[in-house]
């Protein structure tokens, strides 16, 4: 029994090391519940080890797996302590149902120009308020995947929120990442950088771009989708864990398929709809004007906000 209970991390399951359970990682097996559930037969052939040995991790993960059940009115109290960071315009806030949540992912998708880093860098800066006015009082870990990051837009956004600019700059983390490596990676390492530097917030601007730049064709498109996969989880998991918001914004693509109304369609499947909880579709209006779409969202409705994207930042 005592070995049972020392069983935290798939290396620590039964002739499982750290090699194999890399090997285990990259086949989608990335806790102990996904290796719980699998068939012995799945393993075998995903990581070269025999049926016996497959069985044999799949019945410890099993066992040092558990389940935990609660009421919905505990789940309630836990929702009533989630934060929300205000995204500077209060119609989009209401369309949000108070702002951007913590423990959640928010996907912002739509076409060049259509607002989603602008949205980014307003929650960057809102974040650092104080609690009771649109903030969490923490800073910002930033994802820069396609070199859209601009230092001169945070101090422009920060000055008008009555923020002291270099203050706000300083409590911003970016990482520029070049390739999908870097971007996984940077998620990876970010729980020390989250608890050090108290952060609040995690944008990843995009959370596609790479990926759809080095799996091309649709002979890369399983590795993609199964690395996307793992990658967006560990998010989820930040979130959950020290109760941060992500903020993901992502491209898009014309749907052939589709033959009447708008062809617009975010990059990245099921992957990231399901994953995503809730689900925004920005677009372009005239001059400075742009119309926010909640598309998805667990507890409120479809609806539709329109939103101005001033020198200053986010307006009404």
């Amino acid at each position: 029994m005592a070995k049972e209970k020392s069983i935290k991390e798939i290396e620590d399951l039964p002739g499982i090391g750290p090699a194999t359970a890399e090997k285990l990682k990259a086949a989608g097996y990335t806790d102990l519940d996904k290796v719980a559930v699998a068939s012995p037969y799945e393993l075998s052939e995903a990581i070269g080890i025999s049926a016996d040995s497959a069985k044999k991790a799949i019945e410890a993960a099993k066992q040092a797996t558990t389940l935990e059940f609660e009421t919905g009115e505990s789940v309630l109290e836990k929702r009533e302590a989630i934060g929300k960071i205000s995204t500077g315009s209060k119609g989009f806030d209401e369309l949000l149902g108070g702002g951007v949540e913590t423990n959640a992912i928010t996907e912002a998708y739509g076409r060049f120009a259509s607002g989603k880093t602008q949205v980014g860098f307003q929650l960057a800066v809102n974040v650092q308020l104080d609690h009771g006015k649109g903030g969490l009082d923490g800073g910002t870990l930033f994802i820069d995947t396609e070199g859209t990051f601009r230092p001169e837009r945070i101090e422009a956004i920060a000055k008008s929120a009555g923020l002291d600019p270099k203050k706000v700059l300083e409590n911003i983390f970016v990482v520029r990442a070049t390739t999908t490596d870097q971007q996984v990676i940077a998620i990876e390492r970010a729980d020390k950088l989250i608890k050090e530097k108290n952060i609040k917030l995690i944008i990843v601007d995009s959370i596609s771009s790479l990926f759809r730049a080095e799996f091309l064709g649709r002979g890369g498109l399983a590795e993609r989708q199964q690395k996307l996969n793992g990658h967006i989880h560990k998010l989820q998991r930040l979130a959950d864990t020290h109760a941060v918001a992500v903020y993901i914004t992502n491209q898009v693509i014309d749907n052939p398929g589709i033959l009447f109304g708008d062809p617009t369609t975010p990059v990245g499947g099921n992957i990231i709809a399901h994953a995503a909880t809730t689900r925004l579709y920005m677009r372009k209006s005239k001059e400075d004007k742009r119309i926010v779409r909640l598309v998805d969202s667990p507890n409120m409705p479809e609806g539709e906000a329109v939103i101005k994207i001033t020198p200053e930042g986010i307006k009404d």
